[in-house]
Formats: structure tokens, C-alpha cells, sequence
């Protein structure tokens, strides 16, 4: 499986930057459960599994744009510190083709100075993304992970669906 996931990508690394990319399935807050569902057994929803202390640079890319229930929000962070990573955005702010990494996503380019961080996250705490105030009913991004390890043996894995 990592070695599929891995042929999928064209470089592995940027900038002396390992990259890491999880493609989880569409948002579908309507169905209990499924990611976008606020409140359910996904959400949080992790979107890259860490191991040990890394240094690391988070990139949002909306794919299709999100519709939600009301005023439903998203963030990306780490447990206990949910919009460390990406502040939190009205998901109906986020439109296809923008790149969110803060409150104002960009459509379609972005500079890697912009990119906020590095974050350093220590003792493996994974990378979720939290549907916050409604569900998230349809719409798709997909997150990079530029990431550097602080310690040996330290990853960051992301998640293909």
C-alpha cells in the first residue's frame, strides 16, 4: 500500500521537505458518521497519522466546492489545539480550485511563504481535520503535508482512501 501510494506522487520531497498527501473520501455530513458529519465518529478526522516529533507545513486543496447545513465550519489541527494547523473557515467559504491553509482561501495559486509554519507537533499527535457548528453535507480537499523529522524515526503518513 505505501509503496502505491508513494508512485502516485512525482517527487517525494521539496525543499529538504518530505511530502506526505492524504485524499480522504468526499464530505458527506448527511450520513451519519461520514466524514463532514458533525459530532460523529469522524470528527475529528484524521488526516495523517505522526510519528514522533516533526516540523511541518500543512496544504489544503478544495476540489469541488463545499455545501454545508447553515454555518458549518472546518479546521485543521492537532487534539487539543484543533485550529493550530489551519484556522477555523466557514466551509462554505472554501470554493473550488482555492488553496486554504488560513481564514482566506486563494483560488488556484498561492506562495509557499504564505503557507503557515512550520508547526513543530511532538509525541505523535496525528493531524485531524473538526467539522464544527453543522455538517458539512458535499464537497472535496485533499491535504499536503510538507514535513521534516525532528527525532529518528519520526513520519507523517497521510491517508488514501
Amino acid at each position: 500500500m505505501e509503496a502505491d501510494r508513494q508512485s502516485t506522487i512525482p517527487h517525494l520531497t521539496l525543499d529538504s521537505y518530505n511530502i506526505a498527501v492524504s485524499k480522504p473520501a468526499a464530505f458527506d455530513g448527511a450520513t451519519t458518521n461520514a466524514r463532514g458529519d458533525d459530532g460523529g465518529t469522524n470528527d475529528p478526522f484524521t488526516l495523517f497519522t505522526v510519528t514522533g516529533d516533526v516540523l511541518v507545513r500543512i496544504i489544503a486543496v478544495c476540489t469541488a466546492l463545499l455545501d454545508a447545513d447553515g454555518a458549518a465550519t472546518l479546521e485543521v489541527g492537532v487534539a487539543n489545539n484543533t485550529a493550530s494547523l489551519i484556522a477555523q473557515t466557514t466551509a462554505t467559504g472554501i470554493d473550488a480550485n482555492e488553496i486554504w491553509n488560513d481564514t482566506s482561501p486563494v483560488l488556484g495559486v498561492e506562495l509557499l511563504s504564505n503557507i503557515t509554519g512550520p508547526h513543530i507537533i511532538v509525541n505523535g499527535l496525528d493531524i485531524i481535520e473538526i467539522v464544527a457548528t453543522a455538517n458539512i453535507t458535499e464537497g472535496q480537499i485533499y491535504y499536503i503535508c510538507l514535513w521534516r523529522p525532528l527525532t529518528p524515526g519520526s513520519t507523517v503518513i497521510g491517508l488514501s482512501e
